[in-house]
């Protein structure tokens, strides 16, 4: 049975190609995808140019494991280095938050993600994207988290902003000024 997984998609590096990859190469082998709101944000951990990150959901057969690897061959095929620091610039940056319910170390990953809880850019399109999915371990929906966030998580206040991103013709991201959708 597919297992609904959400994904985490980050880039430094000539940020709008390696996403529109990413996402063609996602829709090619996955299908249908839920895409949220794509955000710019400063570089965490080390100096460097600002990010594009966003969150895709998506369905598939494959275990774990083999997401995992396939994931990773896709950041190799498309400029990421063996060789780079966990804390430095990259073309692409792929990660697994959830896979349906699982928790816990599976095939020698960690799920849920624990950046879900420490960095707004991964919370934040997870909540746009899936706002009323429970987080696995803590039963809180992602919506409850991000309102929480800057109190509970990080009250140093990372800061990130909504980025007009266009995909296949279509505008992914939801620009806010004062409430209002501004296309």
């Amino acid at each position: 049975m597919p297992a609904q997984v959400y994904l985490s998609l980050g880039s430094n590096i000539d940020r709008d190609r390696h996403i529109l990859v990413a996402l063609d190469v996602l829709a090619e082998q996955f299908g249908v995808l839920k895409i949220s709101s794509v955000y710019e944000s400063e570089s965490v951990g080390f100096v460097g140019d600002n990010f594009y990150n966003l969150v895709v959901g998506l369905t598939t057969d494959l275990s774990v494991g083999e997401l995992s690897a396939y994931l990773k061959a896709l950041e190799y095929r498309h400029g990421r280095r063996l060789d780079c620091a966990r804390f430095s610039s990259r073309t692409l940056d792929i990660d697994i938050l959830t896979y349906a319910d699982l928790t816990g170390s599976v095939d020698g990953g960690t799920l849920p993600r624990g950046e879900i809880l420490e960095n707004a850019f991964v919370l934040r399109p997870l909540a746009e994207l899936a706002p009323d999915v429970r987080h696995p371990l803590l039963n809180v929906c992602y919506e409850t988290l991000w309102r929480d966030y800057y109190d509970r998580y990080d009250p140093r206040g990372q800061i990130l902003w909504p980025v007009s991103f266009c995909w296949r013709g279509a505008e992914l991201s939801q620009l806010w000024d004062n409430g209002a959708k501004v296309f």
